[in-house]
């Protein structure tokens, strides 16, 4: 089936005078999750993963995803004539690499520039003269049959006793910012930015409630570009008050061509796409930099933290009442599988106040099976849990009051002494991300060596992020924070909320993660600075039963026995019977 696609799409470029083509994971905003509509390079690879470019040349097809994909993807492109080149491994050529390799004077280069990040295209073809590049071609699109429809769900009001601050205060705080830039004007292309700043949200992206738009800021007002038939009176209302003005999704490309020259437009590089791009006018002035809402929905209000640590606890109350679930299950001999598993925790949370959605498709994986990072359990290949090994379960929720993100590896049965001691490492590197001090100005970034640490004082390491920032009722995964190997430039601050998720996978065998999300908080002021740390989010007791107490530090103890000290008075007065009674068993002291 793969094979006759990328046959197809040959005479495509053919027929179009091109040599390669490229197809990135992308929408016309950049988003990591994508409308069904947008998922082009998974219609053409089959490879299901969240991030991935496909490039394909006359002779040759390739993949290039990261470390948390690499055995997913392998799977995924077996007998589909696609190469998997592993990013960042040694020996494997970047795509720029790969691109210069096949380049010659006549090489022509297409693809679809509506959902194209520029980033990417200064990334890989910089150098490439403007001749030798067609960015208005819709080849995938040309043969999708059956082709799903843009998402047309309507758009809701995101309450104020929820966000803690109106639209038209976060309007005029980015005007306040524009100033200091000096620009005159502000174009936003990110979904949940757009969300964040209008306090709206929709369906529009599985699993993020978000809106296909664009939005354009000046001094006077504000042009939200939708599709209208999605937004309902009470929203035009309040946008109305906030002066922002509804026009067609589709305009924005005129619009943005008519723009005056006396304009002084900021947008930010990584998340517009060529088309727009393209669109604006040379004669306009330009001031590239970070989305300015992104650093405001970074750093959450008060009024946010309060309903996030409201939504963690009915988070929590739903993980203790599956997992109390599933051991009975298992002692009762009922027979579970791994989407058995996804689908009775869904029902849980549903019946917790407020929730709409889960934050991210479920990974719900059972030995082997979660040394896949990002595996999705099959309904066509169902899988059982046994009473031995490891089960890890990587799920979220998305509530009124807040988004939720969590992993917990539970031991179901007998375990290998491999798996005891990568458990352990996994748990000692989770406290140590969790308890770390850290003096301000601090990057994100620099809080890695925290978490890999023990690990690697074993030669041990993991081959995705140890923390992402996550949303408040936005995408669960959100920067500009990034807890990673890769360096970044941006302060970890009071009111940041970040995952804190290590792991080890063994491929073949087992895998493990623990996280939880936590919130970066002031710990003290000595004559040295101010210094920070971070406080648990997360409610979910930590499975004991994997541990080798003797590995453990006093001070790794009295941190896991103080965290399930508070688990339990938080969330027992929330549940009765056989399920307070797991509670009170997963939290006894060690």
């Amino acid at each position: 089936m793969i094979v006759e696609k990328i046959v197809k799409l040959r005479e495509k470029m053919r027929e179009n005078g091109i040599d390669m083509y490229i197809i990135p994971t992308s929408d016309p905003h950049n988003s990591e999750n994508v409308p069904d509509c947008y998922k082009t390079r998974e219609f053409i690879s089959g490879f299901t993963g969240s991030a991935g470019t496909v490039i394909i040349t006359k002779e040759e097809a390739g993949l290039w995803t990261d470390g948390r994909y690499f055995i997913q993807a392998a799977k995924q492109l077996e007998a589909s004539g696609i190469k998997l080149f592993k990013i960042g491994e040694t020996g494997v050529p970047t795509m720029k690499e790969f691109l210069y390799e096949e380049f010659t004077k006549d090489y022509k280069i297409g693809f679809n520039g509506e959902t194209f990040p520029l980033w990417l295209l200064d990334y890989i073809a910089k150098d490439i003269p403007e001749e030798n590049i067609k960015y208005d071609l819709h080849l995938i699109e040309d043969i999708w049959e059956n082709r799903p429809e843009k998402p047309s769900n309507k758009a809701f009001l995101l309450d104020e006793k929820y966000t803690g601050m109106s639209a038209l205060e976060k309007l005029n705080k980015i005007r306040k910012s524009l100033d200091e830039k000096g620009a005159t004007s502000y174009l936003i292309t990110s979904l949940d930015d757009i969300a964040y700043v209008l306090n709206i949200r929709g369906s529009d992206v599985l699993n993020t409630p978000v809106i296909l738009s664009y939005l354009y800021i000046n001094k006077e007002g504000a042009i939200l570009f939708v599709d209208e038939n999605k937004i309902p009176e009470d929203v035009k209302s309040y946008l109305k008050k906030s002066h922002v003005e509804i026009r067609d999704y589709e305009s924005i490309f005129d619009f943005i061509k008519g723009l005056n020259e006396s304009e002084v437009l900021f947008f930010d590089k990584k998340n517009i796409n060529v088309k727009l791009y393209k669109s604006i006018p040379e004669k306009v002035e330009t001031i590239e930099g970070r989305d300015i809402s992104t650093e405001l929905k970074a750093v959450k209000n008060e009024t946010e933290i309060k309903n996030q640590k409201n939504a963690y606890i009915k988070d929590g109350v739903a993980l203790v009442k599956f997992f109390s679930w599933l051991e009975r299950s298992l002692e009762e001999e009922v027979p579970v599988s791994e989407l058995d598993c996804s689908n009775k925790l869904l029902e849980f949370r549903q019946e917790q106040d407020l929730f709409m959605e889960p934050s991210f498709g479920t990974i719900s994986a059972y030995g082997e099976n979660a040394a896949l990072p990002h595996y999705s359990p099959s309904q066509s290949s169902p899988v059982f849990l046994e009473k031995k090994g490891l089960y890890l379960l990587d799920s979220g929720g998305q509530y009124q009051d807040g988004t939720t993100d969590i992993t917990r590896t539970v031991a179901l049965g007998e375990l290998t002494k491999d798996e005891i001691f990568h458990y352990t490492l996994t748990l000692k590197s989770h406290i140590n991300l969790m308890t770390a001090k850290f003096k301000e100005k601090t990057k994100s970034s620099s809080l890695d060596i925290f978490a890999r640490g023990p690990l690697w004082k074993e030669g041990i390491d993991f081959n995705h992020g140890t923390g992402h920032g996550v949303g408040f009722v936005l995408a669960v995964h959100e920067g500009p924070q990034n807890i990673s190997k890769v360096n970044n430039d941006v302060d970890m601050v009071p009111g940041m909320v970040t995952s804190n998720e290590p792991g080890v996978y063994v491929e073949g065998s087992h895998g493990i993660r623990i996280e939880n999300i936590m919130v970066c908080v002031e710990k003290c002021e000595t004559e040295f600075g101010k210094f920070y740390g971070f406080e648990s989010l997360s409610m979910v007791p930590i499975d004991t039963r994997p541990v080798d107490v003797s590995l453990l530090t006093e001070e790794e103890k009295n941190w896991l026995n103080d965290y399930h000290k508070k688990c339990f008075e938080i969330l027992s007065p929330h549940l009765d019977s056989e399920d307070l009674v797991y509670l009170r068993e997963a939290t006894k002291e060690i």
